[in-house]
């Protein structure tokens, strides 16, 4: 009707598998998602993490829910779960030397090639695009160490880039749309406590 022309084009082997890539790394990441919100609000450990939460940061429920807060335990073990229910290593693990850098990242490998969780003893942020799909995380320590971090993000992989990432997008997208503004500060909390108290049209960045 318009007079467009489209040119359709079959994809190329290499093309069809770094698709079938994506997807399954989306497939692991929702998995993994919903075992660490499991984690959170249905285990003992998750509970006592949820309940300091609340107490230290006065987080409601319905904003746990919103943001899919989650948590990974110390001793329980996702490799292991992950791997039982069929879940490949190569898109569990992450090959970070090496474009196009395969797989979610959410365990990772010890130098004697055994599995690990990357996020455990940490609450999880995910990361969540526009369409809704989790393309990574973060995980914040509950105690201060001066061993590790007090964040660990996913590695960059084919679907997460941190600089490329805001997060609470998703739950702000309506109301950017609406109020066209957007607020940007520095970290999760930041936007969890601003939507909480009213200010919806708010993002962080993955990175400082």
């Amino acid at each position: 009707r318009y007079h467009i022309t489209i040119e359709e084009r079959e994809l190329t082997q290499e093309e069809k598998q770094k698709q079938d890539d994506r997807e399954s790394m989306f497939i692991v990441n929702d998995f993994a998602n919903k075992w660490f919100q499991k984690q959170l609000t249905q285990t003992s450990e998750g509970n006592a993490v949820a309940m300091r939460y609340r107490r230290q940061r006065g987080l409601r429920e319905d904003t746990i829910q919103l943001f899919q807060i989650g948590y990974s335990p110390e001793k329980a073990k996702f490799w292991e779960i992950a791997t039982q229910a069929g879940y490949k290593e190569k898109y569990l693990t992450n090959d970070a030397e090496n474009p196009p850098y395969l797989g979610t990242g959410i365990c990772a490998k010890s130098q004697d090639g055994r599995l690990y969780d990357r996020f455990r003893g940490r609450v999880i942020f995910p990361f969540i695009s526009v369409s809704g799909k989790i393309v990574g995380f973060a995980g914040r320590l509950l105690v201060h160490s001066d061993k590790a971090g007090k964040y660990v993000n996913s590695p960059t992989s084919l679907i997460y880039e941190k600089h490329n990432e805001l997060f609470g997008l998703y739950q702000a997208k309506q109301e950017i749309a609406k109020t066209n503004s957007c607020y940007l500060v520095e970290g999760q909390m930041d936007v969890i406590q601003l939507v909480q108290s009213g200010v919806k049209n708010v993002v962080a960045s993955g990175g400082t």
